[in-house]
């Protein structure tokens, strides 16, 4: 999207905005110039400084565990005979039943916060890495072994090249997925965090407050989303043309 067709949408959006509260003139719908005075009072930044801590570690680590066991399992089927059971059991379980367990494992703090997000967004990757890995044409690695190439250049030449576009779809993904989990995590056990911050203002009535919090996750979350896409872009461009 255009920074033109953004700002516009976004401007048709803050006008949409502005008219119904103007329409409703209820409490529980302030007018966007009330929120951003909320946002602009400073306390809020703690919040999303906290959430994006977490958020971002939990992406990493659910990166750093997921791609490379795709990978693997996508390139090596007996690997994949091994683990196939595990994930086709593990993959359709909603995640977060899992979280009592990760409590007693890691505490309250922000290790138990971070191992649930990460679990959560780990599998849509891993299955994206491994599906991404397997079809990969076996003749541009033949090809490859038959000018001398080794293992480190047919992967950086060959299976990186075809496998990163499905992966940087599945983080833009994740990031979605990332920030509702992140919500659920912050409503308990913490006095940080945006989704703290949301469900605070809820119950003290502070509609501004509460609008502002939301605002702010949701700009944490199209924030993270363009960071990807623009790692995409230039991911594009160093694999060059197709």
């Amino acid at each position: 999207m255009s920074t033109k067709r953004a700002l516009l949408t976004i401007g048709v959006l803050l006008g949409l905005w502005k008219g119904l509260a103007l329409l409703i003139q209820q409490p529980y719908l302030p007018s966007p110039e009330a929120v951003l005075e909320a946002i602009l009072k400073g306390g809020l930044w703690r919040h999303f400084l906290r959430s994006s801590f977490r958020v971002v570690v939990s992406l990493g680590v659910a990166l750093q565990g997921a791609v490379p066991l795709g990978l693997l399992m996508g390139r090596r089927p007996e690997v994949d005979r091994v683990l196939r059971p595990a994930i086709y059991f593990l993959y359709p379980v909603p995640k977060i039943v899992f979280l009592p367990v990760v409590l007693l494992l890691f505490g309250l703090g922000d290790l138990s916060k971070v191992a649930i997000i990460s679990l959560i967004v780990s599998f849509p990757i891993l299955v994206a890495s491994r599906d991404a890995s397997r079809w990969v044409d076996p003749e541009w690695i033949l090809t490859l072994r038959s000018l001398g190439a080794g293992g480190w250049d047919i992967f950086r030449h060959v299976v990186l090249p075809a496998t990163l576009p499905h992966i940087l779809t599945a983080l833009k993904i994740g990031i979605g997925t990332s920030i509702a989990v992140l919500f659920f995590v912050e409503s308990y056990a913490t006095e940080e965090g945006l989704g703290w911050a949301i469900l605070d203002a809820w119950g003290r009535l502070d509609y501004p407050g509460m609008y502002g919090a939301m605002a702010a996750m949701a700009g944490l979350g199209v924030g993270l989303y363009l960071v990807v896409e623009m790692a995409d872009k230039r991911a594009r461009r160093w694999m060059g043309p197709e």
